[in-house]
């Protein structure tokens, strides 16, 4: 097989987005064999963090490896979940000691294996160790030992994220945004033949602020006073990217963005 195709589905936010997953990949599972299925689950549990019976939830609909960002620790059980199961990845570019591992290498139906990676920005985002120099040690100590290499760069700003991209364009077969919760539409192959996106989106609630309850957000804007966020509910949104990759080459044929609100 010289072609597969991967899902990375967008940062799945409460009950919410994990119902988003559920039924979207019980359709889309329908249709197409993933060889790998990658997600982004930081915000997962109640909107913040991790949780062991959230974690088995989306194992068990499909996911295979999921990836994290800042919201990691929010629920106090994620430490331990970090730290002793190797399908889920914390930001690589955390400080040395920081329980878990940022990258792993996972095999896919195929056969083919899988580097998959997870780096956090620095901009408007906190005092992490530097994304780029990360992702080089990374490339140089673990590239070789897979057949393609999939980076989650969760970030702020689009300037870091394509800047990132940039960096890796050629040495990656795909760098996919994820934090502001929001799809871009600027899914496209880099020169070099690395597959891009600023930001896959979320799978959470439609009418809401990045997934939380919009009346809560909006007292947080109008009084600058603290408020305790909550997930909202109606209608979801399922955001994700699927990458055609090339067995060859190692690197993308093409970037689809998947935008379903039900």
């Amino acid at each position: 097989m010289s072609v597969v195709r991967v899902l990375f589905i967008g940062d799945i936010v409460g009950k919410p987005g994990r119902r988003a997953v559920r039924e979207n990949l019980a359709t889309l599972f329908q249709s197409e064999d993933f060889d790998l299925v990658i997600a982004n689950g930081e915000n997962a549990a109640g909107g913040f963090g991790l949780t062991n019976d959230v974690v088995e939830e989306l194992f068990s609909l499909g996911v295979d490896v999921i990836t994290t960002g800042n919201h990691v620790w929010d629920k106090k059980e994620g430490v331990a979940l970090v730290g002793e199961n190797e399908r889920i990845l914390r930001p690589f570019n955390f400080p040395p000691g920081t329980p878990g591992k940022g990258a792993g290498i996972y095999t896919g139906k195929s056969g083919y294996r899988y580097l998959v990676a997870n780096f956090i920005g620095r901009v408007f985002m906190g005092n992490y160790d530097c994304p780029f120099r990360g992702a080089d040690d990374m490339v140089t100590r673990m590239r070789d030992s897979a057949d393609f290499a999939i980076l989650d760069f969760h970030g702020e700003a689009t300037s870091e994220k394509e800047a990132f991209g940039f960096y890796l364009d050629g040495r990656v077969s795909a760098v996919v945004g994820t934090h502001t919760h929001v799809q871009t539409a600027d899914e496209r192959i880099l020169p070099g033949g690395t597959g891009y996106i600023t930001d896959v989106g979320m799978c959470g609630p439609l009418n809401s602020v990045i997934g939380m309850k919009r009346e809560l957000i909006l007292q947080r804007f109008l009084l600058s006073m603290p408020v305790r966020f909550e997930v909202a509910s109606g209608p979801v949104i399922f955001s994700a990217v699927v990458l055609s990759l090339d067995g060859e080459t190692g690197l993308c044929r093409s970037v689809e963005r998947i935008y379903d609100v039900r």
